[in-house]
C-alpha cells in the first residue's frame, strides 16, 4: 500500500493516543475533510487503523500493523538520517520467531535492515546506528516478550571487532 500525507499523518497522530476522535483528525478545510475521510478509510482497509463506534462519536485507533508500518515509513524518511558520529556502543538484536509468524519475522528483518543492523549468524542483528528505542517500542507494540532481545554494548572481542569495523567501515 502506497501511503499519502494524509495517511501518515494519521497514524502519526493515532499513535500519539490510544484513541483518537475521527471528527478531531478532520480539518475545517473541506477539501482536506475529504481527503482525510479517504485516507482513513484506505489505513482500515489496509489493517492499519480501526474504527471504534460509540452512541457519541467514531473513533480511531492504530493496530499493530499499523505501529509496525508507521516504524517503516519512520526510518524510510529524509528525517531519519543515520547520526555520522558513533558512540562507540553496539546495538545487537536478538531475534527468534517461529515459523507460524513468518510475516512478522520478514517485516522485523526489512526493517532491521533500513535501520542499518547487519545480519551476522542466523537471527542475531548488529548496527552502531542508535535505533534500539526504535525497536525496544517495536518490541512491546508487538509483544516479543522473549522472541526478541535488544543488547547496547561497549565490549566486544578483538576479532569480532576488526570484522564489525570492516562491516561498517568505523
Amino acid at each position: 500500500m502506497c501511503m499519502s500525507s494524509n495517511s501518515k499523518k494519521i497514524l502519526q497522530k493515532l499513535s500519539e493516543k490510544p484513541a483518537v476522535s475521527v471528527v478531531d483528525l478532520k480539518e475545517n478545510d473541506p477539501k482536506a475533510s475529504y481527503a482525510l475521510t479517504r485516507a482513513l478509510k484506505n489505513l482500515v482497509e489496509g489493517g492499519y487503523a480501526t474504527i471504534h463506534k460509540t452512541e457519541r462519536q467514531n473513533y480511531a485507533k492504530i493496530t499493530a500493523e499499523g505501529k509496525t508500518k508507521l516504524d517503516t515509513l519512520t526510518l524510510e524518511s529524509e528525517e531519519a538520517l543515520v547520526p555520522q558520529t558513533w558512540d562507540g556502543l553496539w546495538r545487537i538484536i536478538l531475534l527468534d520467531l517461529p515459523e507460524s509468524r513468518k510475516s512478522e519475522r520478514e517485516s522485523l528483518r526489512y526493517l532491521l535492515k533500513k535501520a542499518g543492523f547487519v545480519c551476522l549468524k542466523n537471527s542475531a542483528w548488529i548496527s552502531p546506528f542508535p535505533y534500539e528505542h526504535l525497536f525496544t517500542n517495536i518490541k512491546k507494540d508487538l509483544g516479543l516478550t522473549t522472541e526478541m532481545m535488544i543488547i547496547v554494548t561497549e565490549f566486544i572481542d578483538g576479532e569480532s571487532k576488526k570484522v564489525l569495523f570492516e562491516t561498517f567501515g568505523k
